[in-house]
C-alpha cells in the first residue's frame, strides 16, 4: 500500500509571528516564502499543519 501525503506551501511570511509557530514551519521543512515540501500523511503532521494554517497551503 502506497504511502499518502500532503503537499504544503509556506504561502505567508513567518516574520512577527509567535516563536513556536516558527519553530512549526522549520519542523516541516519549509525556509523561505513560496518553499515546498511532501510529507508523510500523519496525525501529527496534520497537527503541525492545523497549528501554522494562517501561514501555509495544503494539497493532497
Amino acid at each position: 500500500m502506497a504511502e499518502k501525503t500532503i503537499k504544503v506551501t509556506l504561502v505567508k511570511s513567518i516574520i512577527g509571528t509567535k516563536q513556536d509557530h516558527r519553530a512549526t514551519v522549520r519542523g516541516l521543512g519549509l525556509r523561505k516564502l513560496n518553499s515546498s515540501a511532501v510529507l508523510e500523511d500523519t496525525p501529527a503532521v496534520r497537527g503541525m499543519i492545523r497549528k501554522v494554517a494562517y501561514l501555509v497551503k495544503c494539497e493532497g
